[in-house]
């Protein structure tokens, strides 16, 4: 099926003219996705796909879309919202801003469908119509209502937009051995049955539930339950401006040396969260919290938040900018629970309160804690090329901020909160300079935190879900001109769980930018060892390792075993010591090809001299994982009888510490391996093998060790190995 697509329609040309802020990119997406609208077949099961990230542009992107749709032949949109006040209200808001021009011309009529009209004549039906509704179960029944009681409704072209797709519209859950479809997700699939002529666009940042659906999926309690997934796929434009997972968790953060990404993480001790979920006088007292060590991350990413903005409101009025535009924002989500936000909001305010006592006063503390913000953020702001204003008059606009309520302290934990909060673009409102805010959940879809600089996120669930975690990211969005005085507070294990999303997320971007997610292989490890291709919907996401081209494995964070005594490792690694000087010696210069399972006999020997005591404090490594991808590496390479093997290299004499520098922030050392050794080695011989360096350390207790040398084993994957998503857990 062929249709010519119309660019030059009233709707389409009249919405470009009045948003030409837009890139060129955000119609272009608009353009081939009505031009795939038009020409695929989007099924109630193949529904269309509009993939942008976190805050980046999407809800711009698909109005785009919807005008296009109009000038195309289509007569009706549905935008269905995620179940929430607030973003119900804000979408209704936006549709009717961005088509204000066609609303007053009598062209468009836009309704929430709650308040919607019942009936609708010939007259009303001749215009173009846009339903607003919630995914809930009373609004989803009346638009079914509306189309069921109104045939010639029912006969118009008509587009549903899923607006976060993966927030209730699917899904399905299991009773024992019975599969029962979520409610909402079948009134979906009866609204797409009641409506013969619809296109149906889903539209999210995280399509991971959507992707790793089964085709087709047996259900009990509705006679015909149709699954979605993406009959195309279309991504949403990301400009150069857009601060996303690539900046937080990409190259760039995690190298060793200090770059303007690297230095917006600080690390947490994770028992910290607990001080923030309720009171505990045995740990700290109130009177205490600007000097106690138990709060040290909270109490200074809400000092490095005040000082930052004193710092862009100085560069910004130097520049030319008005005062009163300059307003930044906080930003605590740790918790669920009221009563934790009850406590939280209390715990900020006893120390808004002494910071701004200790201004009064005069007081050496509060000068102390500005110092190490200033010198902390002035390293970022050198880094990016910005100016770094004297620190004298940095300290003077902190103690004015204080003496003048700049800070505004605001607790958002009820949809009733956020509605109240929101200004008209769906923004939380900031009300005055530094703006701290506290909430949960309700901050995740589609509330935007403007000038977001500060951002403490202690959320603990039992099993990180890719979906969730990643729309709590409110730091992502078009931060790029904040970058330098940006912070991210969080736990060690939260950030590597975090890193590994974000390399999920950008290895799925990028096979559906190279022609869709087929190319992506999903793989798990079954009883017997072997690795097997297994159907995407069995992986689920938080169990996944990604392995794409120079991928590492390594531990992190582990503590070694002592040299002697019951446990001692010294006999352990007097063997691997053996192995090694028969396979390959100590600092070769070329590595050595042998067989995997000889790599993976020496990763077992290792394995026991390498302790991960504390799981909160360091993720343990998953070695069985490391041998299943060393075996899937393996077995990559064009030619079949090189397949099986593996680089093997190994260094003696290495004296890694255990723990990063005080002025690092990070809590260990994240690369025994360099990039000027290793790095040139794996670049030069790991190109359809993947190499497996084993460095042997001193283990000197003055470098955090327990004086006991130890193997610190990195694996990476060659350059020609297709991206591949491997489930950890094993299967029957």
């Amino acid at each position: 099926m062929t249709r010519k697509l119309n660019t030059s329609g009233s709707f389409y040309q009249n919405y470009r003219s009045a948003n030409q802020s837009f890139s060129e990119d955000t119609f272009r997406c608009a353009e081939e996705t009505v031009s795939s609208l038009l020409t695929t077949a989007t099924t109630s099961e193949r529904p269309g796909m509009l993939l942008g990230k976190v805050q980046s542009g999407k809800t711009r992107t698909f109005i785009s879309v919807l005008a296009l749709a109009f000038d195309n032949g289509f007569d009706i949109a549905i935008v269905l919202s995620k179940n929430s006040k607030a973003l119900i209200e804000q979408t209704y808001k936006r549709l009717r801003s961005e088509f204000a021009m066609f609303v007053e011309d009598g062209e468009l009529d836009i309704y929430d469908i709650m308040s919607a009209p019942k009936v609708f004549g010939k007259f009303e039906l001749d215009s173009k119509l846009i339903f607003v509704a919630k995914k809930q179960d009373d609004n989803l029944r009346r638009l079914i209502e509306l189309f069921q009681n109104h045939p010639k409704m029912a006969t118009k072209r008509v587009i549903i937009v899923d607006d976060e797709a993966d927030s209730a519209s699917i899904g399905y859950s299991k009773k024992g051995d019975i599969n029962e479809a979520n409610k909402i997700a079948a009134q979906i699939s009866t609204l797409r049955s009641v409506i013969p002529n619809v296109s149906f666009l889903q539209v999210t940042a995280t399509p991971y539930s959507l992707y790793l659906q089964p085709t087709e999926v047996e259900v009990d309690n509705v006679v015909e339950f149709k699954p979605m997934r993406p009959a195309f796929t279309k991504l949403v434009p990301v400009p150069l401006e857009y601060v996303g997972g690539d900046t937080y968790f990409g190259t760039s953060a995690r190298g060793t040396e200090n770059t303007v990404e690297s230095l917006i993480h600080f690390c947490v001790d994770h028992d910290e969260f607990d001080r923030l979920k309720k009171p505990d006088g045995r740990a700290f007292k109130l009177e205490n919290v600007l000097t106690a060590k138990q709060i040290k991350g909270y109490r200074s990413a809400l000092v490095t938040f005040i000082v930052g903005g004193s710092i862009q409101r100085i560069n910004g009025i130097s520049a030319g900018k008005r005062p009163k535009k300059l307003r930044y924002s906080f930003l605590l989500h740790s918790e669920a629970g009221k009563e934790a936000h009850a406590w939280q909001e209390r715990l900020t305010r006893a120390i808004v309160d002494q910071l701004k006592q200790a201004a009064d006063d005069g007081a050496p503390v509060l000068r102390e804690l500005a110092r190490a913000a200033y010198d902390d953020l002035a390293s970022s702001l050198i880094l990016d090329k910005k100016p770094v204003p004297a620190f004298e008059g940095v300290f003077a606009g902190v103690v004015e901020g204080l003496a003048d309520d700049h800070v505004t302290i605001t607790k958002v934990n009820s949809e009733e909160n956020v509605a109240d909060l929101l200004d008209d673009t769906g923004q939380l409102k900031l009300r005055s300079p530094l703006n701290i805010f506290l909430g949960g959940q309700v901050l995740d879809r589609g509330v935007t935190l403007v000038n977001l600089i500060g951002f403490y996120y202690g959320r603990r669930p039992n099993k990180f879900q890719q979906d969730t975690v990643l729309q709590h990211s409110r730091m992502y969005g078009y931060r790029r001109d904040d970058l330098a005085v940006t912070r991210f507070y969080t736990s060690w294990p939260i950030r590597k769980a975090m890193q590994q999303m974000e390399e999920f997320d950008s290895s799925l971007r990028a096979t559906i930018d190279e022609g869709g997610d087929q190319a992506v292989q999903f793989i798990r490890k079954a009883q017997d060892g072997a690795i097997v291709p297994c159907s995407p919907n069995k992986i689920l996401v938080s169990t996944t390792q990604t392995l794409r081209p120079h991928k590492r494995l390594l531990p992190i964070g582990f503590q070694t075993g002592y040299r002697t005594g019951a446990n001692g490792i010294s006999k352990a690694i007097e063997q691997i010591d053996k192995e090694i000087e028969q396979l390959v010696g100590f600092d070769a210069d070329e590595p050595k090809l042998v067989p995997v399972s000889v790599a993976q006999e020496l990763l077992r020997l290792i394995q026991p001299t390498l302790l991960f005591e504390d799981e909160n404090d360091a993720t343990p490594f998953e070695w069985d994982a490391a041998h299943a991808a060393l075996a899937h590496l393996s077995a990559q390479h064009p030619d079949k009888d090189q397949r099986g093997k593996v680089w093997l290299w190994a260094a003696s004499g290495r004296n890694s510490a255990r723990l990063a520098g005080e002025d690092s922030h990070a809590t260990y050392i994240e690369t025994p391996d360099s990039e000027k050794t290793e790095g040139q080695m794996a670049k030069k011989y790991a190109v359809n093998h993947p190499i497996l360096f084993l460095l042997r350390q001193e283990g000197k207790a003055v470098k955090g060790w327990r004086d006991a040398p130890f193997y610190w084993p990195v694996v990476r994957a060659q350059a020609n190995t297709p991206t591949a998503i491997f489930a950890t857990d094993t299967i029957n």
